[in-house]
């Protein structure tokens, strides 16, 4: 009996063997020093008396939610992936193991100010304190979290690691596994497993509100479930609201009393390919740069591979020369990638502004210019509203087109300093009193008051055009009086299509041409009939919404692929691009072959889009046609909806599934008190046994937020649950 016992214990002691008395006493006490506060929502309100405590408080929360997507995004960033998910992974952790440094995180942990290392520090013992005190909770590879961890994701962005194009096939010329499978292959995708993303930022000025006061729109489109709500509040005078990514300390997209900023992914050029030189001299490497040769460094990388219950490892040499880590190789040479990937300055600069008191505040800690993935939408309580595409530029040579690979063996494709902040485009303050980006062309951004794309270098702006942006800037230039209200369902919430006001005249086009005796006349002589009397706005009810979706992916999969990388950013020109490139008969064809399906899949092609487009939140992840589900009216933003809701059809499945979209929104006000609305996908608890599972569902797929309880006295009347961390 007491043999049976001592093995009981040996897997609690094991685990619970990594954490030293020494840190154990830490984390309690400063756990003594969190409240945390759910309210009726099951939001965290973290309070603490420093603002590590908030913190450390943050990080405990953030694990008792979902601790898988806390470990997973951080082996993400470490290129561990493979060990949880197998070879399907090699390459990807590759890429991450060439650009993200652990050696370099742990020096800037090092070289971190003080006040920095707390906030590292405090992030690491909160989710050790979990996992202290949840034996329960098995990791899969992280036991043991450390401060420098985060210095290897210093941006909340879902779009934040930049590679200049580099593919799978470019890495695995160069860096050949020993299994050359073809899961490592990048994957052609279907037309049901279309997947856009994208966001969406808003924020008009005083002129145009109720108030008087500037309203703040923040509306990003991501993976669902991508990142939780929270606010983090301490007696050091932090005070934020909003979005936080699984294992990232700071609130990404959000507000406080004075100010809020909202985040879209945006494709200022920031990282480039240079073709490498390379000389074998006595049997060393060298690159060529003008007359020298530079010395070829190398690295050991080691993965471990999960296969089955075991694992195996792969070992490749790597390389870097004087431009930064050898990605692969392209025609048989070497492709070499300049980027600023993970800073030091940039996990300051992403804490720092959720303590911005303002404008001049914000500008001086954006001045740090070390945000390399994302555009910036702005509001603050004294009316200002700015914009600023991109942050970290890199100074070229103008003559030389760096959206291909260039020569690196010659010092002038080299890049030279830095933009200053006033020079990169901007907008602040525009007399037309809006701002709008939805990773669109910054050079409509505010209507007439927009920066003008002469006066800037290619590679600064060259995001194309999207629906999005289109729908945006009609709404927000004519609207007058907003409201939160007003802001969310008119234009926030607004469901038009504005690709259909292309492609709906160009099939009555095709229709009117044919022949009265070609069959497609009388088959498709209803749906163009109901296509045409559409409002081009989507709704659950609506059948044209599903002919014309259903008939819309089909043919952007005719869509001939863009001279360059970046013309896969101008949806507007790609779309028109694919008219050229199809005939008429052929759309009237896709336009059949629509029907047919529909009919297949529902006995009816007359099926309306909620029928068809569905909300399910299954606890294991795998859609079923057969469980319940709700009807959602909203689409994808690849058609200029501005809420995104981007379904999949999945092998088996007749209908469609939402898998990314809108996630986190937020509408605020800045007046003498901050006044603000918000709704989640679904909601906030990751327990399907919990009634914050799905709570907010219907409320996110109808557009009707919730209040949000920014001010301690309003959250004190809401409390779902008080505690300290651990209890």
């Amino acid at each position: 009996m007491k043999l049976l016992f001592a093995l009981l214990l040996i897997p609690f002691i094991s685990f619970t063997q990594q954490f030293s008395q020494k840190e154990i006493n830490r984390y309690k006490v400063q756990a003594h020093r969190v409240n945390i506060i759910r309210d009726n929502w099951g939001v965290p309100h973290i309070y603490g008396t420093t603002d590590a405590d908030a913190v450390f408080g943050l990080m405990y929360a953030q694990c008792e939610e979902n601790f898988n997507k806390v470990e997973e995004n951080n082996l993400e960033m470490m290129g561990r992936l493979s060990e949880v998910y197998g070879e399907s992974k090699l390459y990807n952790d590759l890429q991450m193991r060439l650009i993200y440094d652990t050696a370099a995180a742990i020096a800037d942990y090092k070289r971190s100010p003080g006040w920095l290392k707390k906030l590292l520090d405090a992030a690491a013992d909160g989710v050790n304190f979990y996992l202290y005190k949840h034996p329960e909770v098995k990791p899969v590879a992280l036991t043991h979290f450390e401060p420098w961890f985060a210095l290897l994701r210093t941006n909340g962005s879902i779009s934040a690691t930049q590679t200049g194009g580099i593919t799978t096939k470019d890495m695995e010329e160069l860096y050949p596994a020993k299994n050359n499978a073809t899961s490592f292959l990048e994957k052609k995708i279907p037309f049901y497993e279309v997947e856009p993303t994208g966001s969406n930022g808003f924020a008009v000025s005083p002129k145009k509100t109720a108030s008087g006061n500037a309203i703040l729109y923040i509306n990003p489109h991501v993976t669902f479930y991508y990142r939780t709500e929270v606010q983090m509040v301490s007696d050091e005078g932090l005070n934020v609201y909003g979005a936080v990514t699984w294992g990232t300390f700071f609130v990404f997209q959000g507000f406080n009393e004075f100010c809020g900023w909202m985040h879209t992914s945006g494709i200022t050029d920031v990282a480039d390919l240079f073709i490498e030189q390379t000389i074998n001299s006595r049997g060393s490497l060298f690159t060529k740069y003008d007359n020298k040769l530079i010395p070829v460094k190398t690295k050991p990388v080691t993965i471990r591979i999960k296969k089955g219950n075991d694992f195996e490892e792969q070992r490749f040499s790597t390389y870097y020369t004087i431009h930064g880590p050898v990605m692969g190789s392209r025609n048989g040479k070497w492709l070499s990638l300049r980027e600023n990937n993970r800073s030091l300055n940039a996990l300051m600069q992403s804490w720092l502004r959720t303590k911005a008191k303002g404008f001049e505040d914000f500008k001086k800690i954006m001045n740090l210019r070390s945000n390399t993935s994302d555009n910036t939408v702005f509001a603050d309580s004294k009316g200002n509203i700015a914009y600023w595409h991109g942050n970290y530029v890199p100074k070229r040579n103008k003559k030389i087109d760096y959206s291909l690979p260039v020569d690196g063996s010659r010092s002038e494709t080299d890049w030279h300093s830095m933009y200053e902040l006033d020079q990169i485009v901007r907008v602040y303050n525009p007399a037309t009193g809006f701002i709008q980006n939805c990773n669109s062309t910054p050079f409509t951004v505010s209507g007439k008051s927009s920066p003008k794309k002469e006066n800037y270098p290619s590679y600064m702006a060259p995001d194309g055009q999207n629906f999005r942006g289109i729908n945006a800037e009609r709404l927000l230039n004519t609207v007058h009086n907003l409201t939160i209200e007003k802001m969310i369902n008119e234009i926030g919430y607004s469901h038009y299509l504005s690709a259909f006001d292309i492609l709906i005249p160009a099939l009555q086009k095709d229709y009117s041409g044919l022949s009265p005796s070609d069959p497609f006349k009388k088959d498709l002589a209803e749906v163009l009939d109901t296509l045409k009397n559409w409002d081009k706005s989507s709704s659950s009810s609506s059948v044209a919404t599903t002919v014309a979706i259903e008939f819309g992916y089909r043919f952007l999969l005719k869509a001939p692929a863009p001279f360059i990388s970046y013309g896969a950013t101008n949806a507007v020109g790609q779309l028109l691009a694919t008219l050229q490139a199809t005939t008429a008969i052929e759309r009237m064809r896709l336009l059949s072959e629509t029907l047919t399906d529909i009919q297949k899949r529902f006995g009816s092609w007359r099926t309306a889009w909620g029928e068809v487009n569905r909300y399910q939140r299954p606890a294991l992840g795998n859609f079923d046609d057969a469980m319940p589900s709700l009807p959602v009216g909203l689409a994808a933003a690849t058609f200029g909806s501005l809420p995104s809701f981007a379904s999949l059809r999945l092998p088996g499945l007749n209908k469609r599934y939402g898998v990314s979209g809108n996630s986190f929104v937020a509408c605020v006000e800045f007046g003498k008190k901050v006044r603000a609305k918000s709704v989640v996908t679904g909601g906030q608890s990751f327990d399907p046994a919990s009634v914050h599972y799905t709570d907010q569902a219907e409320m996110y797929i109808n557009g009707v937020f919730k209040d949000v309880l920014f001010y301690k006295d309003d959250v004190m009347k809401h409390v779902d649950r008080q505690y300290r961390p651990g209890e």
